[in-house]
């Protein structure tokens, strides 16, 4: 003879899971939001007109710093060399470091991609002259590539690991309280098989 369920081991778990529930979704709101309009753009990206902003500049490297600069032997890429580095945050307040730059017999030249937009800094090794282009193309454009990880660090690499892992536990403890409120709710599995049936159908019918 089967045993009733106990009503008490369901609360406990139940309770569990809410708790779960609502402290991953608190984790998961704001990076949701974030992930929702950003797709709702990127998804419209053709339509939504970006103006980009172009700055460029241009100084002389002194030669003391120039003279720093030993070009690598061999090698067409090596790292930004540091007295660069130190000139270039002294006069544009452009930050170098760790960057690997492209090198040639008579510049080198490092490139400075970032959400949002891209940079570059040109120097040429026998005449010291230097160029910098900075390309913005505006907030949406920044928040979109946050949404694809583009050129955003390990940090932010990190935290859509985090974040994603945040969903499941959330999409998981959901699916459980759906199962366990199911029997008094009875269209619960229907609209959980239209959410799996919908786009499945799509995919077949209209993506080739």
């Amino acid at each position: 003879m089967t045993r009733p369920p106990d009503p008490r081991r369901r609360a406990r778990w139940l309770k569990t899971l809410h708790e779960w529930h609502w402290v991953s979704s608190a984790i998961c709101l704001v990076g949701m939001l974030l992930f929702a309009v950003t797709g709702f753009t990127l998804n419209h990206a053709g339509q939504i007109e970006a103006k980009p902003r172009v700055t460029s500049l241009r100084a002389t490297v002194p030669a003391p710093v120039l003279q720093a600069v030993a070009p690598p032997v061999g090698q067409a890429r090596a790292p930004w060399p540091p007295a660069l580095q130190h000139w270039a945050r002294a006069q544009w307040s452009v930050d170098t470091a760790g960057r690997e730059a492209e090198w040639s017999a008579d510049e080198v030249y490092v490139s400075l991609p970032r959400p949002g937009g891209d940079a570059w800094i040109r120097v040429g090794l026998a005449d010291g002259e230097a160029e910098y282009e900075r390309t913005d193309r505006g907030w949406i454009s920044y928040f979109n590539d946050l949404h694809k990880g583009r050129n955003t660090g390990a940090a932010w690499s990190w935290f859509i690991d985090a974040f994603a892992a945040a969903c499941l536990v959330f999409c998981i403890t959901g699916l459980f309280i759906l199962k366990m409120h199911a029997g008094n709710r009875p269209f619960t599995w229907p609209m959980v098989g239209l959410g799996l049936v919908l786009p499945a159908l799509l995919a077949l019918l209209f993506i080739h």
